[in-house]
């Protein structure tokens, strides 16, 4: 009788403790990972594996961001994607050929009216800051390298995605345009824990 009750507390414990130890990670709020055993790894792995970056990588990939990314001179539209009518094109500045520039339609707020949306500064992305087909990779790559974007180092990246009001423009696009669905405040939350992991990026 004494035998059975030490393997009944035995097991009670060790049951306990693996509880515990679960509570105790998920409490931590462990990063998620696919493929990692019981799915669930450290922050520090996350930030070696490059998972830090999936979830900016998500919202990067919206129509409201991918339409002015593209890898071509031809700005998008739509959630679809479909290239911008009127044959409207780059342009040497990014702001559209001569008899059609960016701001002769799009304004520095959204049009109520015509639906066409607008902010300041509206322009097409320099084409060395093309996404489109990149994997994450690749994006992540694009997206630190300073000689493509801008000059900016990660600091600078996290400041531009959390103010800049044509950044802002994809969570209030105005008409019936879907903003980006990631709140943005949570997105900004996600460039930070990249940024403060030194912005790893993911192998492939």
């Amino acid at each position: 009788m004494a035998q059975g009750r030490m393997r009944l507390t035995a097991g009670l414990s060790a049951a306990f403790a693996v509880v515990t130890v679960a509570g105790m990670l998920e409490s931590a709020g462990p990063a998620r990972i696919s493929g990692s055993p019981f799915g669930y790894v450290t922050p520090a792995l996350a930030a070696d594996n490059g998972d830090l970056f999936a979830p900016i990588a998500e919202v990067l990939r919206h129509p409201r961001c991918m339409n002015c990314h593209p890898r071509d001179d031809r700005p998008r539209q739509g959630e679809d994607r479909h290239p911008h009518q009127q044959n409207v094109v780059r342009g040497d500045d990014g702001l559209g050929f001569t008899n059609m520039r960016c701001t002769s339609c799009h304004r520095e707020e959204n049009n109520a009216y015509s639906a066409v949306p607008g902010a300041p500064t509206w322009h097409l992305a320099p084409l060395s800051m093309g996404w489109q087909g990149l994997n994450n990779a690749d994006l992540c790559a694009a997206l630190k390298d300073e000689k493509r974007n801008g000059g900016r180092n990660v600091a600078a990246l996290v400041e531009h995605m959390d103010k800049d009001k044509l950044v802002l423009w994809g969570w209030e696009p105005g008409g019936k345009r879907a903003p980006v669905s990631t709140p943005h405040d949570q997105f900004v939350k996600q460039l930070k824990d990249w940024a403060a992991a030194d912005a790893p990026c993911p192998k492939s």
